[in-house]
């Protein structure tokens, strides 16, 4: 900046005697202010300073001894991010989406959709679409289950991340009786919820032990001993598990992103399993909300495509015994194992397959055309 140009800023402002002129010649600062405007401004300044040095290190200090739980939080950020995976989902969806929304919570949803034909995703972002809660992304494939879910928690600026499944329905303070679980005790790193069919029928899914060789044996052959599911009722108290349904699960969105999010490589079913498995490896607790009761469907999904759903259901439990129960150290009881899997998911395909006929000829193959009527009349 040229001296003559200096020299007229200084005598444009009544306020400002003279200014300095920082050598790199971009930054001014003022060198002198009129007394009163200078005392106001240190004044101020003493101020800020006092309350942040009490809020920073004396507030938490009184709250610990008086034992109230300190949050480093902003209290204007996202308490949480709700994430639904649809693919050809249904009807249910909409229902899924109307409770998420329905919470006072300070929530964002996101709807990723992978490729589905129902035209229900787009139908309801525009039955939505002064809500700016909602996101919807579209997927151009199906992706997976687990890879959605990574591509999404990617966007969410949610403190906890919720993993719904679409067929999954929310009660009036269920949001808020999870948060409460996930705040309220140390090192929890994740959290479910029972999921019922629609005679309120726990799943027995939802609390349950990791699928090791010889408890899938006695819960298969009927065995004495101890089962992958849990033989007794599930009590409607908060307790530790191993694993719980992938149809609601509750973790802190820092967790989520430290364990890399759900494997990639399980396409659809047991990816459940595996982060329940990695969240306790890093020593943080599993628990299931056993008073907290969703309303699920069981996916329309598995009712329209068995066999591909099959495929990668046994797929993926292929995948977690190779990663996580020590039998598959052994070759030949591996070998046994990939036989048994893949010969059990060939058994199944004839039950199946009758299953989708009888289904289409009572008149179920016209569930899809229904599901797309529906949307263009939402």
């Amino acid at each position: 900046m040229r001296g003559a140009d200096v020299e007229e800023a200084q005598h444009s402002s009544g306020l400002v005697s003279n200014f300095d002129v920082v050598r790199r010649g971009v930054v001014l600062e003022f060198a002198s202010l009129t007394p009163t405007y200078q005392a106001d401004r240190r004044l101020n300044a003493l101020r800020h300073f006092s309350a942040a040095w009490f809020t920073r290190c004396v507030s938490p200090r009184i709250l610990r001894a008086v034992n109230i739980p300190v949050s480093h939080r902003s209290p204007f950020a996202l308490a949480l991010s709700v994430i639904v995976v649809s693919a050809d989902s249904g009807p249910t969806l909409r229902e899924c989406v109307r409770r998420v929304l329905a919470s006072p919570l300070q929530l964002e949803l996101l709807l990723i959709d992978n490729a589905s034909s129902d035209g229900i995703p787009p139908a309801i972002e525009r039955a939505h679409v002064n809500d700016a809660r909602l996101k919807v992304i579209y997927n151009h494939r199906n992706l997976g289950f687990g890879p959605a879910v990574n591509l999404a928690a990617r966007q969410a600026s949610g403190h906890a991340l919720l993993v719904l499944n679409p067929d999954c329905l929310l009660g009036d303070d269920d949001l808020q009786r999870l948060l409460a679980v996930l705040d309220d005790r140390p090192k929890i790193g994740l959290v479910g919820a029972v999921v019922c069919d629609a005679d309120g029928r726990p799943d027995p899914a939802s609390w349950r032990r990791d699928p090791l060789l010889q408890r899938s044996l006695n819960s298969l052959l009927g065995r004495p001993g101890e089962t992958v599911n849990l033989q007794q009722a599930i009590p409607e108290a908060v307790v530790e598990a191993e694993a719980v349904s992938g149809a609601a699960m509750l973790l802190p969105r820092a967790l989520f992103q430290r364990l890399g999010g759900f494997d990639e490589g399980y396409f659809l079913h047991c990816e459940d399993l595996d982060l329940c498995r990695r969240v306790r490896d890093l020593g943080y607790k599993v628990l299931l909300a056993g008073d907290v009761r969703l309303l699920h469907g069981k996916g329309s999904s598995s009712h329209h495509r068995p066999v591909f759903v099959s495929r990668h259901k046994h797929r993926g439990m292929w995948r977690w015994f190779r990663q996580h129960d020590p039998a598959a150290h052994k070759p030949l009881v591996s070998a046994a194992v990939w036989l048994g899997i893949w010969a059990h998911f060939l058994l199944k395909i004839p039950g199946q397959l009758w299953r989708l006929l009888t289904a289409k000829a009572a008149g179920g193959g016209s569930r899809d055309a229904r599901a797309e009527r529906d949307a263009e009349n939402e």
